[in-house]
């Protein structure tokens, strides 16, 4: 009985820390689980200022029939154009998007990549030099369909806040059982990083969804344009960074007018989604990724080991403990579940997901130090 005791006790303890500590996320004053704010749609504005899509693209030719022309058919009643720039694609990406060319959009062939640039950001650069007099820019990635009002509504919003930047987190796709086991948890910790009720003007508090990004010109040229983030593979947060310097910033979840439908039909490939940019979301710091693998070990794995180990030696405050920190978790991302028309049963995978995301990090950092990052 006595080794029993002291099998369980440093176990006990451990879970109880990730029971505090789920606890406290579920009364943070940001309420990052809950996925706000939600606001109504602002009013109208008294006049629509010029607008210009920026679309990087590349390798997209399969996104482009449903994407594209959702986007040229917007109902904005101000003038409104698209640029796409096919960055090298080997797949007929800049065929496709002429074939749907209108009167509305424009499709331009990407230089070679410069030194000391990302893909992504490159392409967006070259977008934004073919704009022409637009007064705000919308940087929207390919695979992102907007519904008719999508644009609309986005610059309502910024013209009513007064905001130097506004951004949707697209609605991801969730269909097979990859993506509802791992998207899900996606945006749950996307949320918990940059608590959308927090993101507001100057600092760290910035941050932006890269699928859905509109903002004014004269803030992106004060902020040194789009040079300023050549080279961040995070180019979105970084972009609100640099802008929110000049102006308001809000990001908030997309009500159904962005929709994601990039398919992941494999753990593979939300694993190769992640791992771009998992170790330098963490600065690249091997102390960090070690603090990060300890604490996804002690938030997802120790709970639901507890509960195991608690009802094999019948502890029941063992067992209790785990329950509870493994129930406030599943609580907590519910909402992410619902958001994504998930069924509710998935919410109690988060433990499986969260150690899967532990090993993608690992594995974005072993690639690093490798020298196998991402250039896109």
């Amino acid at each position: 009985m006595l080794a029993t005791a002291a099998a369980v006790a440093p176990v006990l303890a451990v879970a109880l820390v990730a029971l505090v500590a789920w606890l406290g996320l579920a009364v943070h004053p940001a309420r990052p689980w809950d996925l706000g704010p939600r606001d109504p749609a602002a009013p109208d504005p008294t006049r629509w200022p010029d607008v210009t899509a920026l679309v990087p693209a590349r390798n997209e030719a399969a996104m482009l029939p449903q994407t594209l022309p959702a986007l040229a058919a917007q109902d904005y009643p101000g003038r409104f154009r698209v640029v796409l720039v096919d960055d090298r694609s080997e797949d007929g990406t800049a065929e496709i998007a002429r074939s749907l060319e209108s009167d509305r959009f424009v499709v331009v062939d990407g230089a070679a990549l410069p030194s000391g640039w990302v893909g992504k950001v490159w392409a967006l650069a070259q977008a934004a030099e073919q704009a022409g007099e637009a007064e705000l820019l919308l940087l929207t990635d390919a695979d992102i369909l907007h519904g008719p009002a999508s644009l609309r509504l986005l610059v309502a919003d910024l013209l009513h806040r007064d905001l130097a930047l506004t951004s949707r987190m697209a609605i991801l796709r969730a269909e097979t059982a990859p993506e509802r086991l791992l998207i899900p948890a996606f945006v749950f910790f996307f949320a918990c990083l940059y608590p959308m009720r927090r993101v507001g003007r100057g600092g760290r508090q910035a941050a932006a969804a890269g699928g859905c990004i509109l903002l004014r010109r004269e803030a992106l040229e004060r902020a040194g344009g789009l040079a300023v983030i050549r080279g961040e593979i995070i180019d979105d947060v970084n972009l609100a960074r640099a802008v929110s310097r000049h102006g308001g910033v809000r990001l908030a979840s997309s009500t159904g007018e962005q929709r994601s439908l990039r398919p992941y039909g494999s753990v593979g490939a939300v694993w190769r989604m992640v791992r771009r940019t998992a170790f330098d979301q963490l600065g690249y710091s091997w102390l960090l990724l070690a603090l990060t693998v300890v604490g996804l070990v002690v938030l997802f794995v120790v709970p639901v080991a507890a509960l195991v180990l608690g009802l094999a030696l019948v502890s029941w405050p063992l067992a209790l403990v785990g329950a509870a920190a493994w129930a406030v978790q599943a609580l907590l991302v519910l909402p992410a579940v619902r958001h994504l028309g998930v069924g509710a049963r998935w919410a109690a995978a988060l433990p499986v997901a969260g150690l899967i995301y532990g090993c993608m990090t690992v594995d974005s950092a072993l690639r690093h130090a490798r020298g196998a990052g991402s250039t896109w």
